[in-house]
């Protein structure tokens, strides 16, 4: 694929490798041809405002011009996400022992993960550089996001799952049509077959691969929600569930982008990652003071987050030291009960995800590692909906009556 006068890429003005520093021109590419490091967008972003910001579209378009995508993206078939709430929290902070505790809920978006986000913005970058099909692989949310995308935007999709996927994020991918293919086989199984695929079909943009450092940054958004709906200001710490680990480091970039542009006052703030203990290479890295992280074989409820060899692992590792923040691990039983304790608390029902966001949080509280009094943000990425499996063991009606009212008072219900 080749860039033409006409493509529009907004403010994006090359390809940057995140190792060696090399630029390039931008294009279809996600590996430095240098040192195979990974790619990155830069940016010419001029002026932006607040208030050209605040009079956009309800949804992640209103920050087109940080972004690379074109500047008529909103006019185009897209699932427009975004916007979602940022809840305060008391509730739950209480429990915890927290003075002030914001929940940013992605379940609200169109295919219920944060997963909408990034995929609009390859969807409209893939588009301006003439691909025909979108495509991925992933652990879930990512196949439901990529399979409604396409077909809003009237296009194909090709999506490639793990064979033992939740039987829910199956049903929500497969009903939008599309090719659906389902592999035996983990996570990394599944990238290592779409990167090759990649290799062979041109016209199709694996928003992952081939296409990856656009669609990255779509997760900037979060970021950028989160400054906005806080009345343009940083929190002072952020806890983010970690599975490639790019959410964690684009919401970093968003936060450092906004300081200087001006948006935000510059701020202290630290950043924690969140995995589950059965797929925790980059928390393990970083307790051993490591600077590598070493691949693992997944075996967690957390589907979503299951991605034995991160991408991003290295560059978490890199945010988190920097801010002061950490990375830690849960286990599924934690994974289960903060799930348990968002839904009754804040009448949030997230996904595995959250689960481990929320567990997580509750060991850095008790650790130490994590300032009960200053100003918190987690991230529920997923919808509970998505995840049913985890919690149906655990959870069940109060009481079976018959309809009566002496069965009800017998009950001891009142």
């Amino acid at each position: 694929m080749a860039l033409t006068p006409a493509t529009d890429l907004g403010p994006a003005t090359a390809l940057v490798c995140r190792e060696c520093g090399t630029s390039r021109d931008l294009g279809p590419f996600y590996a430095c041809e240098e040192c195979f490091g990974p790619l990155e967008i830069a940016y010419d972003f001029g002026g932006v405002t607040r208030e050209a910001i605040e009079s956009g579209p309800r949804n992640i378009w209103r920050y087109r011009g940080l972004l690379p995508v074109p500047g008529n993206v909103a006019d185009t078939p897209n699932t427009e996400p975004g916007l979602t709430r940022l809840v305060r929290a008391d509730n739950l902070a209480e429990s915890l022992g927290l003075q002030s505790l914001w929940v940013k809920d992605d379940s609200g978006n169109p295919t219920h993960s944060f997963k909408d986000r990034v995929v609009a913005v390859a969807l409209a970058a893939a588009r301006e550089l003439g691909f025909k099909v979108l495509a991925c692989p992933s652990t879930g949310n990512l196949a439901n996001a990529v399979a409604a995308a396409a077909a809003r935007a009237g296009i194909r999709s090709a999506v490639f799952v793990p064979s033992n996927l939740e039987s829910q994020k199956i049903i929500t991918t497969a009903v939008y049509g599309g090719t659906f293919v389902t592999v035996d086989g983990n996570y990394d199984d599944v990238n290592r077959l779409a990167s090759e695929i990649a290799g062979e079909q041109d016209d199709w943009a694996f928003v992952n691969v081939n296409v990856r450092p656009y669609y990255a940054e779509g997760s900037k958004t979060l970021g950028y929600e989160i400054a906005e709906q806080l009345g343009w200001r940083l929190p002072d710490q952020i806890v983010v569930p970690v599975a490639s680990g790019s959410q964690l480091t684009k919401i970093d970039k968003a936060f450092q982008e906004l300081i200087k542009l001006g948006l935000v006052e510059d701020k202290p703030y630290r950043v924690f990652g969140a995995q589950a203990a059965g797929c925790g290479p980059v928390a393990a890295a970083f307790k051993a003071g490591h600077d590598a992280v070493r691949p693992v074989k997944p075996d967690t409820i957390a589907k979503s987050l299951a991605i034995g060899n991160p991408a991003d692992g290295p560059y978490v590792l890199d945010v988190a030291r920097r801010t002061g923040g950490a990375v830690e691990d849960v286990t599924d039983e934690q994974v289960v009960e903060g799930i348990r304790l968002l839904a009754r608390t804040e009448g949030i029902f997230g996904e595995t995800a959250g689960g481990v966001t929320v567990a997580t949080l509750r060991k850095l509280v008790q650790a130490g590692a994590l300032d009960p009094g200053a100003e918190t943000v987690i991230i529920n990425s997923g919808d509970g909906l998505k995840t049913l499996d985890a919690v149906a063991p655990v959870v069940a009606p109060s009481a079976n009556i018959a309809p009566t009212l002496e069965a009800f008072r017998a009950a001891g219900l009142a």
